[in-house]
């Protein structure tokens, strides 16, 4: 039997603040983020850029989760740009509609 696959992922707002959480869609939790979906501190501080994300069976990622946490914003932004130097989101168009050529989103 397979485990299942949880991620353990960063998220930050266009001024810096990093959010730190676990999920075992990344892809569902990226744009719940982006659409303000996820109440308290991601939301009120604008965390919706998806900067870093590791995947990890249930148990490591609830590990990970509590390490990273714990570790000081230094050391965090270390690991974000050892995998993104130039802090891209990397679910920036997820979700986004897809047109052929020829073809206008509107008519989708």
């Amino acid at each position: 039997m397979k485990d299942h696959e949880y991620f353990v992922y960063i998220v930050c707002s266009r001024s810096g603040t990093l959010y730190i959480g676990m999920t075992n869609s990344i892809y569902r939790r990226a744009l719940q983020h982006k659409r303000g979906e996820i109440e308290g501190f991601a939301s009120k501080y604008g965390c919706d850029r998806l900067v870093y994300y590791e995947s990890f069976d249930v148990h490591r990622a609830i590990g990970r989760e509590k390490q990273l946490k714990g570790w000081a914003r230094a050391k965090k932004i270390i690991l974000i740009e050892s995998k993104n130097p130039r802090w891209e989101d990397f679910a920036e168009k997820w979700g986004a509609q897809m047109a052929f050529a020829g073809e206008a989103i509107r008519d989708k």
